[in-house]
């Protein structure tokens, strides 16, 4: 701290403090890293006064019901307990709430699995309707072929044998081009189902990432080793002081 600073008196510093917590938004993080710039500020930032008003505004519920045994224990002591409450229930909430995605991640999961198999059965009867249909149509093309060609002893044999036929080779081919229209359609219905599912999934494992950072989480309990952070970190700054001079 400068020299022209260290002439200011107490009181104007702590009501420096004081409108830093009201209007400014100081949290307890603010405060903590002001008691690590000097000795003074150390000593006022911990006073009673401060870390009520913190207290006061964080937690308002607990305020009214803490007032009476503020005077039997610090105030910072309290404003840590009730961080410390407060924080295990936002964790234990962020808990639930990764939980629940994760089950929907697994459900998009099972769907997708569902859609590929259905989808996997529909290309192979596709594949299968096609050889099948190529094939009656080179028949037909071959019967004409043989119709032209062939004596007419040959012809009424063969007109014979496709006559005892349980289904016709016209018919057939009819009932074979609606299919493969139909598994046209039914790839179509699952492509587009497997496309908005795995845009569900990506977006449900995008929220996961989200939710599973939590800011808490990248803080050490501030309020617990407080003073001891605050004096490894005026140390430092000492050393560092002495070391420029």
């Amino acid at each position: 701290m400068s020299n022209s600073n260290s002439f200011l008196p107490d009181e104007l510093w702590r009501r420096i403090l004081e409108i830093g917590i009201k209007t400014s938004g100081f949290s307890y993080k603010d405060l903590c890293s002001i008691s690590i710039s000097c000795r003074r500020l150390h000593r006022l930032s911990n006073e009673n006064s401060l870390w009520s008003h913190l207290l006061s505004s964080d937690f308002p519920s607990s305020s009214s019901s803490s007032s009476s045994s503020t005077t039997k224990s610090r105030t910072k002591t309290l404003y840590r307990e009730r961080f410390e409450r407060d924080r295990e229930k936002k964790l234990a909430a962020n808990r639930r709430i990764v939980l629940r995605k994760e089950s929907q991640i697994v459900e998009h999961s099972r769907k997708i699995g569902e859609i590929e198999t259905r989808l996997a059965d529909e290309n192979h009867k596709l594949k299968t309707t096609v050889s099948e249909l190529s094939h009656l149509r080179l028949l037909r093309q071959a019967s004409v072929a043989l119709n032209v060609w062939q004596p007419e002893v040959i012809r009424g044999r063969q007109k014979e044998i496709v006559g005892q036929c349980v289904v016709p080779v016209e018919s057939r081919i009819h009932a074979l081009e609606m299919e493969l229209r139909l598994c046209k359609q039914q790839i179509l219905g699952f492509e587009k189902a497997h496309k908005d599912e795995k845009r569900r999934l990506d977006t449900a494992k995008e929220e996961l990432v989200s939710m599973k950072y939590h800011p808490l989480r990248d803080y050490t309990t501030v309020m617990n080793g407080g003073d001891k952070e605050c004096n490894i970190k005026r140390k430092k700054l000492k050393r560092c002081h002495k070391g420029d001079g």
